[in-house]
C-alpha cells in the first residue's frame, strides 16, 4: 500500500513539475527520473508484474524526449583512445 501511495504522490509531483517554466524543470525532472525505477520496482514487488509493466510504459511515455536525448548523446560518445 505504501508503494501505491508513493506512486500517486510521484504523479502529483510530476504534474506540478510539468506546470513549471521549462528552465525550472530540469532539476526536479532528473530527481523524478531517478526515483522512478525504485517506485516501479516497489510497485512490481507489491502488486505484480502488470503494475510494473504499466509503470514502465508510463515512465517511457512521459520521459521519451529526455531519454531519446540521453541515448543519442551516448551513441555520439567518442571511442576511447588506445595507447600503443
Amino acid at each position: 500500500m505504501v508503494s501505491l501511495l508513493a506512486a500517486i504522490i510521484w504523479v502529483f509531483v510530476a504534474t506540478g513539475v510539468a506546470a513549471l517554466p521549462l528552465r525550472w524543470q530540469r532539476g526536479p525532472g532528473i530527481a523524478l527520473l531517478a526515483a522512478a525505477p525504485v517506485l516501479i520496482y516497489l510497485l512490481g514487488r507489491d502488486h505484480g508484474w502488470f503494475a510494473a509493466a504499466f509503470g514502465t510504459f508510463a515512465l517511457v511515455s512521459m520521459f521519451r524526449r529526455p531519454l531519446l536525448h540521453v541515448l543519442s548523446r551516448l551513441r555520439r560518445a567518442p571511442a576511447p583512445e588506445v595507447e600503443e
